[in-house]
This record gives structure tokens, sequence and C-alpha cells, in this order.
């Protein structure tokens, strides 16, 4: 049987996060949205994974150099800040301690301007520099602290500016369409899912064991994998459009 006071605890927690589920005692007050964070760190995993398998093909297939490079692979990043994603997401909805905050956007943030920059970066036809998506996430830490309601307006609009970007990055690269536009996809679903599943809205029941934001979390992380493959395309220009 479910506690009531507890229930009654889980619904008033959820007003103030993204989903509802029954929070218990002990080291995970989420377990459910706990555990399914971790998608974010296998997501990472492969990411890197499939990256070096790549460039060790590119690498068996260049016969007039077989020097390492000295660049590291633009995947390697992006697959670390993936990572670092599920772990604050694990930190807020496991342990929760007071930074949980920071643990959990930082993250969040960070990959979104990493994606944002790096289509813009393909958009203009030059390398994404550090500054270009470390800039914007060092300018919001503090709203994100002192603000959080404001901070997380403001991962909306980053997240708005990725999205075009990114969309635009699909209208010069044909080849990518099909693959930008299935991990906007999972996205979409997440997203309508999760905002279903908050406290008040039809699909929050605090007891299950099916959480709508772990839901979002699993989407989530698969979008990003599937985006992986045109992180770093700046590098190769885009195929010229037909007259």
């Amino acid at each position: 049987m479910v506690n009531p006071t507890a229930l009654l605890t889980a619904r008033v927690r959820a007003q103030d996060g993204p989903g509802c589920e029954l929070v218990q005692d002990g080291f995970l007050a989420e377990p459910v949205s706990a555990w399914t964070s971790l998608a974010f760190v296998v997501a990472g995993v492969v990411v890197l994974v499939r990256a070096r398998r790549e460039g060790h093909r590119a690498h068996d297939a260049d016969t007039s150099d077989h020097r390492p490079s000295a660049r590291p692979h633009p995947l390697a990043g992006y697959a670390a800040l993936v990572a670092a994603v599920g772990i604050g997401s694990f930190v807020q909805h496991g342990p929760d301690p007071v930074w949980s905050d920071l643990a959990h956007d930082l993250p969040l943030l960070v990959v979104l301007a990493y994606v944002g920059a790096d289509a813009a970066a393909d958009l203009t036809g030059r390398r994404p520099a550090w500054w270009w998506w470390a800039g914007p996430t060092l300018a919001l830490v503090p709203l994100i602290l002192l603000a959080p309601r404001a901070g997380d307006l403001a991962q909306v609009g980053v997240a708005v500016v990725a999205v075009a970007l990114t969309v635009r990055r699909a209208v010069i690269r044909p080849r990518q369409r099909r693959r930008i536009a299935t991990a906007l996809a999972l996205l979409a679903v997440g997203g309508t899912v999760g905002t279903l599943s908050r406290a008040g809205w039809p699909l929050c029941d605090p007891s299950s064991p099916l959480q709508g934001h772990a839901v979002w979390h699993v989407l989530a992380a698969t979008a990003l994998v599937v985006l992986a493959p045109t992180i770093g395309l700046s590098s190769h220009p885009p195929p010229r459009a037909r007259r």
C-alpha cells in the first residue's frame, strides 16, 4: 500500500521538478528516474566507441600517411558531455544534494551550447572555438544558481537556438536530413511524454514504475546518439547545391 503522506510529498515535490515519481527514503530519491539517467552515460560510451571505430577505418583507408593524428576527434568531447548529462541527472534524482540543480542543469546546457556551436560552425564554414559554447554556458551559471526558474527559461532559449541551427544544418547537408529529423522526432516525443507526466498532467502517476520523465531520459539519450555523426561536419565542406 502506498503511504498517503509520501504520495502527497511526491506531488508537492513534483511541482518544483520535472517529474512526479514517488520520492523514496534512502540514497535514491527517485529510483526510476535515477537509473534511467544512466542512459546518457551509455549513450556517451556508444558515441565514443563508434567514433573510435570510424577513426580506425579512416586510418586504415589512408595509405599515404600512417602517422596517428594529434588532433582529438570532435566526438570525444561530445561523448564526454553526453555522459556528464547522465551523471548530473543521476545526482539530482538520486542523493539530491543542495548543489544538484547545478549538477543537472550545467551538463545539459553545455551539450545544447556545444551542438548549437558546432552547427553554427558548419553553417559559416569555420571550425568551432571552445568559447563558442563555453562562453554562453559560463554566463548562465549565476542565473542557474541564483534564479533557477529563470535559468530553466534560459536553457529553453539555448535549446531553441540549437534546434534552429541544427535544422538549418539539415538544409545544407541533405545526407544528414533523415538523421537530424529522427533525432528531433525522438526529442519531440520524449519532451511531450515528459511534459504530460508532470504533476497535475494526465500521465502523472507517482506510484507507477513507468515514469514519463524516465521515458524522456531514454529517448533524449537515443536522440543524442543518432545526432552524433553530424558533429564535426564543419571540417567537411557541404555539397554544392544543384543548379
